[in-house]
């Protein structure tokens, strides 16, 4: 299989995993595990008081899911470099 196909192919793949549930799962709400963890945490122990607060409470939660996808980006931007780094190295090292 031609590596052009293969990519090709493997982005068809991401449309559909990205898609399938955006279409198929209706007036559901998307939570986080803080959510999960706090609402298990209540019922174990009611009386919990929390030791910690937040450093920085985002205005909203659309502040929140930006900071989330710039970490995100940011994270894939290092694994993508990374990446590429190390495939040019190999391609340099044959050359010389």
């Amino acid at each position: 299989m031609k590596k052009s196909t293969l990519v090709i192919v493997l982005f068809i793949i991401c449309i559909i995993i990205a898609i399938v549930p955006l279409a198929t799962i209706h007036n559901s709400e998307f939570g986080g595990s803080d959510g999960e963890a706090e609402s298990i945490i209540s019922e174990i122990a009611p009386g919990y008081e929390p030791w910690a607060e937040s450093i920085l409470e985002p205005p909203g939660g659309e502040t929140e899911s930006l900071l989330f996808c710039l970490q995100a980006g940011v994270g894939a931007g290092i694994v993508g470099f990374g990446f590429g780094w190390l495939a040019a190295r190999a391609k340099y090292k044959k050359e010389n």
